[in-house]
């Protein structure tokens, strides 16, 4: 992937060096137990089953209470120099993909009919911090809180990414923070509080409607892919990374990796060909009504 560092942006919020945020799970939908798991969250929590051979999906779901908690890199609020010095063309990156998703969507909405964009902040931690929607921590995987319009990452997950499920490439973590911009969409287009308000009206179906809402998420991550490809800053070798990305995040794959059987009806964020499908649906097309996952509805 193409791209050059530009320097600080006032929409990083940087709390690495910051005192943890202490317990408590997440409220609302698409998540396990009431514990709202991101993009990588559900990495995360495979992964973790995968390397511990117990089922973490289970304890999540409340089968036994547990939970998984993060090992800190640091001391709380002690700041980790060399940590922060290594981590700086991570943060370089993150700055440059954050900037040009959200100058891209600055230019889309209005282009294809929609409101304005307003920015989002994304908020880069280790370990824990709090957010509008409760504790963060490095277990949950990185997630947007449309409470305070925040993303969260701890760039640990990358190295997850890369290491536990064969994505690696800046483009396949490119894709991880464009999936949740792509939240932040919803949230401006009005599309995710509809959503979560027909989640409470009718629980049973509410992970349907979070897979419909994962996937459009997929679809915007997509068009922005489009934005990247027609200005020569991302190849095929890119483009590939980011579907294997989301094909990693599959229910049915992490599912599968937990010692779990495949269980449809228990999705929250969707199989692994519908992810791949939708990103690359918006990919090819790059238009926002190529992303209508709540058709039918």
């Amino acid at each position: 992937m193409e791209w050059t560092p530009g320097g600080p942006s006032d929409d990083i919020e940087d709390r690495r060096d910051q005192g943890g945020g202490g317990g408590g799970g997440f409220g609302g939908g698409g998540g396990f137990g009431g514990i709202h798991l991101g993009i990588g969250g559900v990495i995360v929590v495979g992964v973790l089953s995968l390397v511990f051979h117990q089922n973490f999906f289970a304890l999540l779901n409340g089968g036994g209470g547990a939970r998984v908690a993060p090992v800190p890199r640091t001391a709380p609020g002690v700041p980790n120099r060399a940590l922060d010095a290594r981590e700086k063309p991570e943060v370089d990156f993150v700055t440059f993909v954050l900037n040009d998703v959200q100058g891209s969507w600055t230019k889309t909405l209005p282009e294809q009919g929609n409101r304005p964009y307003r920015h989002a902040k994304l908020v880069l931690f280790r370990d824990a911090t709090r957010s509008g929607c409760g504790a963060a921590e490095s277990a949950t995987g990185p997630f947007y809180c449309p409470e305070d319009e925040k993303v969260y990452l701890d760039l640990g997950f990358f190295d997850e990414l890369k290491q536990k499920f064969a994505a690696p490439g800046e483009f396949a973590q490119a894709y991880v923070i464009a999936h949740e911009i792509g939240h932040h969409v919803q949230k401006i287009l009005g599309i995710e509080p509809k959503m979560r308000q027909l989640q409470e009206q009718n629980p049973r179906n509410a992970n349907a409607l979070s897979v419909r809402l994962e996937l459009q998420a997929d679809c915007f991550a997509g068009v922005w892919g489009f934005s990247t490809e027609q200005r020569k800053l991302v190849n095929e070798e890119d483009i590939d990374a980011g579907l294997r990305a989301a094909a990693a995040v599959g229910d049915d794959r992490l599912q599968q990796m937990a010692g779990r059987r495949v269980s449809p009806e228990s999705f929250t964020h969707g199989s692994s060909a519908q992810r791949t499908s939708w990103f690359r649906k918006g990919l090819q097309d790059g238009q926002i009504s190529a992303c209508n996952t709540f058709k039918g509805l």
